[in-house]
């Protein structure tokens, strides 16, 4: 499989900058093989049913975009956290080549310093932190939102990249399907009969990363912790039992879920990285339908959704799309899909 088969056209205009000016007005393509319909994303309560689980992605993006020196020679330095623990972090370098190992950083005045450790592949440098008091309070007053690198605009309302369910902070993106939600849309499904449970994605800026071989099989992806804790396992181990429909909100929702069924053949409290790559041929283990946006061309994800929903029938959602001026990306319009049998 070539990682061309997995291009599209799409005009640039079409790359949403800013968010709709209400979550839940943006567009939504009901795709269900070859039949697409046109609606908002109010409209997703008509297509969850009585008795459907509906799995929404709980992380919360962090300021993780820093800006500091080099104190010993004034060299401006950019970091972007991808992981952090306790006083450790693994980050993407701007302007890797002046950080070499034993390189200090400051940031803020000194409020925040890193000292590179380990120097890894394509920017990627670990460090070792020094700071008093929260470091996320530290991240909150010093960082910046790291916005996708295809959107140019500024952000003014930072909750905007958070989905209104977000809540255990670790990502370096936001799980942006979940980003057309309203607390009304989420009340609206639970007095339906559909039981809404959270899991924990930290989404990585290897989302955003091309493959970069011609042999899809080839590739070597990326890895995002993820957890999911007891309670969440037993309701949809039951869904499993009863023949009920699990539906995931975004592609981070859909690897950890499938990630846990492939492990372990059944949901389970866990916690680990997902390094999972789903595409056409992939023999599906947890997910009934998803929720998600639309994805960039020669990217995993549009190899993830051609294997849920078929190749051809996503091929032709994306030219419908195209032709009916859809928002793509992060900000865009979603997608309700259907697996095919």
């Amino acid at each position: 499989m070539n990682v061309e088969d997995f291009d599209f056209y799409l005009p640039e205009s079409l790359i949403a900058q800013t968010p709709a000016a209400k979550r839940s007005e943006s567009r939504l393509l009901v795709v269900d093989g070859m039949h697409v319909e046109d609606k908002h994303f109010y409209n997703i309560v008509d297509y969850l049913n009585d008795g459907d689980v509906l799995v929404v992605n709980n992380t919360r993006v962090i300021a993780a975009r820093l800006f500091g020196e080099k104190p010993e020679t004034g060299a401006h330095v950019e970091l972007l956290i991808l992981k952090f623990e306790d006083k450790t972090a693994e980050c993407l370098v701007g302007n890797a080549k002046v950080v070499k190992v034993g390189t200090e950083l400051s940031f803020g005045e000194g409020k925040l310093k890193a000292i590179c450790t380990k120097v890894g592949e394509e920017g990627i440098r670990f460090f070792d932190l020094e700071y008093e008091g929260i470091f996320l309070e530290i991240l909150d007053e010093l960082g910046q939102m790291p916005l996708p690198p295809y959107i140019h605009e500024r952000l003014e309302d930072k909750e905007r990249y958070q989905t209104v369910y977000s809540k255990v902070e670790g990502s370096a993106a936001a799980p942006t399907a979940g980003l057309h939600f309203t607390p009304e849309i989420l009340a609206q499904l639970e007095a339906k009969g559909v039981t809404i449970v959270p899991i924990t994605l930290h989404v990585g800026l290897g989302t955003f990363r091309p493959v970069k071989v011609d042999n899809i099989l080839e590739h070597t992806m990326h890895s995002e912790e993820y957890f999911m804790s007891q309670e969440t396992a037993d309701i949809l181990n039951g869904a499993k039992e009863a023949g009920r429909r699990i539906v995931a909100v975004g592609t981070t929702s859909v690897r950890t879920l499938e990630t846990i069924m492939t492990e372990h053949g059944k949901f389970v409290a866990d916690h680990n990285d997902s390094k999972i790559f789903i595409y056409p041929g992939y023999e599906w283990k947890a997910v009934d339908a998803i929720i998600t946006n639309f994805h960039l061309p020669k990217s995993t994800l549009i190899m993830l959704v051609s294997a849920f929903a078929g190749k051809e029938e996503i091929e032709h959602a994306y030219k419908h799309a195209v032709d009916k001026e859809y928002r793509f990306f992060s900000f865009g319009d979603s997608m309700f899909l259907s697996h095919k049998k």
